[in-house]
């Protein structure tokens, strides 16, 4: 008797199992989320189905079809690396750009690009308009003056708290000062140069004028075409991407620290 429970401790997991057994659920959830909808879903799908028909081939005893299946998984697993090699760097390179594997590895500057650039995805997606002027050597405190003081750590929630339609400070400007909020509903002045682009409001004036008169990142984002813009040194860039966001920002920030910072390219409008 006592043997025969010795042989069932397996069935009696430890610490250590439980920490795989929820790891791998992880693993395997995340490379769901990033392959559905792509032909490596339907993929899985077929080697789900062969794997059926191999476990099927197997209680009948039907010994061609297994052996079928077994070749075909012998020689289908090199077919598939070359033939879904796209998918899987795209699948491996969004996996590293996880927020848990950005905030584990990355910098406080980035960190502020991150909550930046999602700040402003999630205030274009509702189509809210906003302005945030980013602070790098110019200090902007004459400018935050002018609006109410915030003192709040600088999250995409936040931004969206103070941005919302219904919010005092939704016509302002909030002025960014590292990883905080210094102050929202400020003031900027306006830019007193014609703009080529006539679908440019008083937001872009806004974050041209102060682009002229300090060395600050202006990012607007357009109530009524939901674009994301960003002004810079008197210049504006219309219709950034997520991507080209990031790009600008991270040419800027990082290098704060050391007080030097980059120039990020623009285009003019």
């Amino acid at each position: 008797m006592n043997g025969f429970l010795q042989q069932l401790q397996f069935l009696r997991p430890g610490w250590n199992d439980l920490v795989e057994i929820v790891i791998v659920f992880l693993l395997v959830y995340r490379l769901l989320l990033l392959i559905r909808e792509t032909r490596a879903m339907q993929m899985l799908l077929g080697v789900l189905l062969l794997a059926g028909l191999y476990l099927i081939s197997v209680i009948l005893d039907l010994s061609l079809i297994r052996r079928l299946i077994e070749a075909i998984f012998q020689y289908g697993a090199i077919a598939a690396l070359v033939v879904f090699q796209p998918e899987m760097r795209a699948a491996l390179a969004r996996l590293g750009q996880t927020r848990l594997v950005r905030m584990l590895g990355s910098t406080p500057q980035a960190r502020i690009v991150d909550r930046l650039v999602e700040g402003a995805e999630q205030l274009s997606r509702s189509g809210v308009g906003a302005i945030l002027a980013v602070q790098r050597e110019t200090g902007l405190r004459e400018y935050a003056q002018t609006g109410r003081s915030v003192e709040g750590v600088l999250s995409p929630e936040l931004l969206g708290t103070i941005f919302a339609p219904n919010s005092p400070l939704h016509d302002g400007a909030v002025i960014i000062v590292g990883d905080s909020i210094q102050a929202a509903g400020a003031i900027l002045p306006l830019t007193q140069n014609p703009i080529g682009d006539r679908t440019l409001g008083t937001r872009h004036r806004a974050a041209i004028g102060l682009s002229e008169e300090t060395d600050a990142i202006v990012i607007v984002v357009s109530e009524e075409t939901s674009r994301i813009s960003v002004a810079y040194r008197g210049r504006i860039e219309s219709g950034v991407t997520s991507e080209r966001l990031r790009e600008m920002l991270e040419a800027s920030l990082p290098q704060s620290a050391a007080g030097g910072l980059g120039t990020p390219p623009l285009e003019a409008v």
